[in-house]
C-alpha cells in the first residue's frame, strides 16, 4: 500500500525492482527445471506462484507500460498510458483476477505490407497486456525447457545471429557448402492461421491460465476463421507460435556420417543425428544433401503445418542453389564459386535503411545537430546488427551515405568544415566488424536454467558498450 506521506509516483519509483527480479527469476528457473525432469505437478505450482507473486505482477505492469516499444499505443479503451496510481490498481486487479481473466476486444490497425497488401495489427488494452505478460512469465520457462535447439527467434538468451552463425557451420568450406541447396520456407498467414487446439493441446499451463489464454485467442479472431488465429500485437503471441511450430525443425533429419542411404533407427544416438533446419519465428531456412528429396521434405512440412491449420505458400517458398544466393532475416547469403561463405546485408534491408537515412538528412524542419543526433541510433543499430557479415564496399561502409551527409552538414554549417566533420562522426559512429565470429548459444542452453557462469561470460562478451537508461 502507498503511505499517506509518498506520492504514487514516489512510491512506484521507490520499488524495490532489482529484488522483484531475483524473485521472479529464482521461481522461473525452478519451473524450468521441474518441467526437464518431467514433473508437471510441480511445474503448474509453480506457475501458480509465479502469477500469484506481486513482484511477477509489478514487473509485467512496469514492463508493458514503461520498457515495451509499443507503449504508447493504446487498445480499443483508447488509454495509451497510466499514471502511477492506476498502475498501482491494475496491480489490485491482477492480483483479484489473474486466474480468472477477460480479454477486452482488440484494437485493429492496418499496416502496410512490401507486397502492397496489408495486415491487421490487434492491439489489446494495456491491462490486457500487463495479464499476457505475467502469464509469458509463467509459461516461458516451462516452454523453454521443450522447444527446439535450432528455434532462435522471440527466445530468451538467443538472437537472429545464432541463426546466421548455423548458416555459416553448415554451408562454409569445409561442409561442402558449394553442392548444397536450401529450402526458403515461407507459412502463409501463419500468425492469422495458427489452430487454437495446436496451442492448446501443447500448452503447460494450470487450469486457470488455459482459461485466460483461450479467451486471449478468441478475443482477436476472424469471424471467417473463428479457431484460428493468434492477436498480432499481444505480448504473448510471439510465444505461442513457438509453442505451436515447436517440433517442425526435427521433420528434416539425417546421419551424421553423410553417406547415401545410412538410415536413422530408434538406436542411434542422439549425437549422431543432425538436424539441418534453422527457424526464427515463422521464417525458416533448410538445407538439403545432394542427395535429399525436396519434395519429400517439403510433403511432411505440409502435413505438420496441414494439422495445425496452416500451409506453405507456394508463391514465396522457394528451393535455391546456395550458389545463387537467398535471403534470411535481413541478410543474403551465398556460396561462391571458390567454394567460400559470405553474409552481407540484403537488397531489401539495405534500400529500408537507406530510405530511413535520407528522410533524416534531406529533412528541413531541423538542423544538422539534431540531424546527428537522430541518425546515430540508426546507423549504430544498423551496423551493429550486420557487425558479422563482409561490410567492405562502399554500399556497406555507407561512404555514399556519409559523403551526402557532410555537403549536407557543411552546407548548413556555412562551410565550417571542422564543425561538419565532427557532426558527421557524431552520426556515423563506427562499430567493430568480425564476419561469422559470433559465438553461438551451447546446444539447448536457456537463461532459465540457472547456469549464472555461463550466461554472466557470454552476456559480457556479447555487450557492446551501449547501456539503456530505463524510466
Amino acid at each position: 500500500m502507498i503511505g499517506h506521506s509518498e506520492k504514487p509516483s514516489e512510491s512506484w519509483k521507490n520499488l524495490k525492482w532489482k529484488k522483484f527480479r531475483r524473485e521472479l527469476f529464482r521461481l522461473q528457473v525452478r519451473l524450468f527445471k521441474a518441467v526437464q525432469a518431467g514433473d508437471m505437478r510441480k511445474a503448474r505450482s509453480l506457475q501458480k506462484l509465479i502469477l500469484k507473486s506481486r513482484a511477477a505482477r509489478l514487473l509485467a505492469i512496469r514492463q508493458v507500460t514503461q520498457l515495451n516499444a509499443g507503449k504508447k499505443t493504446a487498445g480499443i479503451d483508447g488509454k495509451a498510458s497510466l499514471n502511477h496510481e492506476e498502475r498501482f490498481a491494475l496491480e489490485e486487479l491482477l492480483k483479484k483476477d489473474y486466474l480468472n481473466w477477460h480479454h477486452s476486444k482488440l484494437r485493429q490497425i492496418p499496416i502496410p505490407k512490401k507486397d502492397g497488401k496489408t495486415r491487421i495489427l490487434k492491439v489489446p488494452t494495456i491491462a490486457d497486456r500487463a495479464w499476457q505478460c505475467l502469464a509469458k512469465y509463467a509459461l516461458e520457462p516451462a516452454h523453454e525447457a521443450t522447444f527446439h535447439e535450432r528455434s532462435y527467434g522471440f527466445r530468451a538468451g538467443r538472437s537472429a545471429h545464432d541463426a546466421q552463425r548455423i548458416l555459416f557451420n553448415n554451408l562454409r568450406s569445409s561442409c561442402n557448402g558449394i553442392n548444397k541447396r536450401v529450402i526458403e520456407l515461407d507459412i502463409e498467414k501463419c500468425f492469422d492461421r495458427i489452430n487454437h487446439s495446436a496451442i492448446m493441446d501443447n500448452l503447460i499451463a494450470p487450469q486457470g491460465m488455459n482459461r485466460g489464454i483461450f479467451r486471449c485467442l478468441k478475443a482477436g479472431v476472424n469471424p471467417e476463421f473463428p479457431e484460428q488465429g493468434t492477436p498480432q500485437g499481444g505480448v504473448i503471441s510471439p510465444l505461442l507460435a513457438n509453442i505451436a511450430l515447436n517440433g517442425i525443425e526435427s521433420i528434416h533429419r539425417y546421419h551424421r556420417c553423410c553417406k547415401r542411404g545410412c538410415k536413422i533407427t530408434p538406436n542411434t544416438p542422439p549425437g549422431d543425428i543432425t538436424e539441418p533446419s534453422i527457424r526464427y519465428a515463422d521464417d525458416m531456412v533448410i538445407i538439403l544433401r545432394p542427395e535429399d528429396d525436396a519434395n519429400e521434405v517439403l510433403g511432411k512440412i505440409s502435413q505438420f503445418l496441414a494439422d495445425r491449420g496452416m500451409n506453405i505458400s507456394g508463391k514465396k517458398t522457394k528451393i535455391t542453389a546456395t550458389t545463387d544466393g537467398f535471403d534470411f532475416l535481413g541478410w543474403n547469403f551465398k556460396v561462391q564459386n571458390n567454394g567460400k561463405f559470405r553474409s552481407t546485408p540484403s537488397v531489401d534491408n539495405f534500400k529500408a535503411f537507406r530510405q530511413k537515412i535520407k528522410a533524416i538528412i534531406n529533412c528541413s524542419n531541423y538542423g544538422s545537430e539534431e540531424k546527428a543526433k537522430r541518425l546515430a541510433p540508426l546507423v549504430r543499430g544498423w551496423r551493429n546488427y550486420h557487425r558479422h557479415c563482409k561490410m567492405d564496399g562502399s554500399r556497406n561502409s555507407l561512404y555514399h551515405i556519409e559523403t551526402r551527409a557532410y555537403k549536407v552538414f557543411n552546407k548548413e554549417a556555412k562551410n565550417d568544415r571542422y564543425s561538419s566533420k565532427k557532426l558527421l562522426d557524431k552520426a556515423f559512429p563506427d562499430v567493430p566488424y568480425s564476419e561469422n565470429k559470433h559465438v553461438n548459444v551451447r546446444g539447448n542452453k536457456s537463461p532459465f536454467d540457472g547456469d549464472i557462469p555461463y550466461w554472466s561470460e557470454r552476456n559480457s562478451k556479447l555487450y557492446d558498450g551501449e547501456t539503456v537508461l530505463l524510466p
